[in-house]
This record gives structure tokens, sequence and C-alpha cells, in this order.
């Protein structure tokens, strides 16, 4: 019986043509993804662990107890003001501040305790995810031989303390970078908010294009994760070009997944849900792993060429 290429783990595609040119470039691109897609929809299915406590937690908040929380810092200075010395005046401005509020989960509930143990098993987990999915990733974008399994638990076991520790670091740089952008995204529109507000848009901007090399360097070399840091930092800049056509294949990716989504409901809810996540992950991290590679093989693999010199 003949295996199917979705469940055959031995099966790697088409191989490259003799004399073909290989140079990483957009039209290449589309070949080797054309090659491979087999492959990364099998990979996807390990990639959904990634994501998996996110969409669990989206669930059960969207679902649990709300409460209005104030957005606007001086909320609790105009109250405090308004409770001791009461005035028509003081009452406009607290109905005027007192307005800008957004729902929030209601703490002490069964609902934030099941977020938190989501939360808790996606942080611990994810640099180990991570690291195995790039391993597997790299190798596809090289045209290395791609045995999903145990290629998976071989990049996570041979790089379990950095993974872990640079998960965790993951983690919280987009905790953070997200909890501020949601903040001055909703702080009321003045000279201070409107450049912080671009200050955190362009941190997030020049993180994501770093998180296109952090865990690729950690699978490729044996690095210091601050030199890592760092490296992926100078890789932001210097691989710009490469990066802004991977953010812009992400973003289009992701509006015909949306678009697919639309269509799929129509038909079927459950289908509209599923069918676009065979692939999304796995495209995306090709992509930024197709786009990051050959910047670090330049600078960091490939050895530097010398001029010899002349006398005249």
């Amino acid at each position: 019986m003949k295996k199917l290429k979705l469940l055959d783990p031995m099966h790697d595609g088409r191989g490259v043509e003799k004399g073909e040119d290989t140079t990483p470039n957009l039209k290449y691109f589309f070949k080797s993804l054309k090659r491979k897609f087999w492959k990364l929809v099998s990979i996807n299915l390990i990639m959904l662990i990634q994501i998996a406590p996110l969409l669990l937690c989206f669930l059960v908040e969207s679902s649990g107890p709300k409460e209005p929380v104030q957005s606007n810092l001086l909320y609790a200075t105009v109250l405090g003001a308004q409770t001791a010395s009461p005035t028509s005046a003081g009452m406009t401005l607290f109905n005027l501040v007192g307005n800008l509020s957004y729902e929030w989960p209601t703490f002490n509930s069964p609902v934030n305790w099941i977020m938190a143990g989501l939360m808790i098993f996606h942080v611990i987990t994810y640099g180990w995810q991570k690291v195995g999915s790039t391993y597997i990733m790299r190798n596809l974008v090289r045209g290395d031989g791609v045995f999903i399994v145990s290629d998976f638990f071989y990049a996570i076991k041979r790089n379990f303390k950095q993974g872990f520790i640079l998960g965790l670091i993951d983690c919280v740089i987009c905790g953070v970078l997200y909890m501020d952008f949601a903040y001055f995204s909703q702080m009321p529109s003045t000279t201070m908010t409107n450049i912080m507000y671009f200050v955190i848009v362009a941190l997030v901007i020049i993180y994501a294009a770093m998180r296109f090399y952090m865990y690729l360097l950690l699978v490729t070399f044996n690095i210091k994760l601050s030199k890592l840091l760092k490296n992926s930092f100078i890789f932001a800049f210097l691989g710009m070009k490469r990066n802004l056509m991977a953010g812009l294949g992400i973003l289009l990716m992701a509006a015909i997944v949306i678009i697919l989504n639309v269509l799929l409901f129509q038909i079927n809810v459950a289908v509209g849900l599923i069918i676009p996540f065979l692939f999304f992950m796995a495209v995306m991290a090709f992509m930024y792993n197709y786009a990051a590679y050959p910047v670090i093989k330049k600078f960091m693999i490939d050895p530097p060429v010398v001029k010899e010199s002349s006398e005249g």
C-alpha cells in the first residue's frame, strides 16, 4: 500500500535537480516551498503545540467573567480629589475619565487559574519547542535530510538548557512589549504618549526581526546567550532587505488565512478553523528561516574572501 506523504516521516520529496541554480532568492523560494510543502504540513502538526495554550487561553478568557478596568492614569487622582472635596467640575472630569475603561478577566476565579496553568505550560516549554522546530526548518532550508520526530527531540536534547533560558527571555520580552503596546495604544493622545507609542512600535518591529535569528543561531552554533542576542540585533539590520521580504510574506500569508477562514466558515465552522492551521505556522517559519539563514551563512559560516595584494 502506498504511504501518504503526510504520514511518511521518511519522505523528503523531490530533490534538487542537477545543475539547478539554488541561489536563495525569491524564485528559488517558491520552487523549494512547492517541493517541501507536504513536509511542512507534517511539521506544522508539531508546531501547533506552540500556540495551543494561547488558543485555549483565548477561548477561556472570552467565555469567562470580566470587570471594567480603568486605563487612564488620572482616574485614581480624580477619584481621590472628588471623594475628599466634591465639586461639579470635578464630577464632570470624573465622568470623562471614568468612561475610559476596558474589560479585563475577573481575578480569583477558576477561569484565571486555568489560564495561569496554560500560560505556565506555554512559557516553560516554548523555548524547547522553538529549538526543535527551528532545527528542522534550518535543515529544510539548507537542503539536508529531515526526520521530523527524531530531529525535533535531538535539537531539544542538544540545546536543553539554553533553549529553556532563551524561551523564558523571549516570552518575557514579548509579554512586556505586548503590554506596553496595549497600554499606550489605549492612552489619550498627547505628545508624550504618541512618542512612546511609536517607540514601542519600533521596538516591536526590531525584536520581531531579531526573532528570525535567535533560535537559528542557537541550533547552528555553540554560542553564549548574550552574544546570541547581540548578533540577532545586528542581523536585524544587516539582513533588513530579506527581513522585510519575510515580513511582507508573513502578512500576505496571514491575509490569505483570514480570507480562507471567511470562505470556509460559509461551508463549515470546523473546516474553517482547522484547514488554515494545517500549514500556516510551518510555512511562516519556513519563510523567515529561508530569509535569515543566508545572512547568517554569509557573515558567520562562509570564510571571508581575502584579496591578494599585488606589487606594482
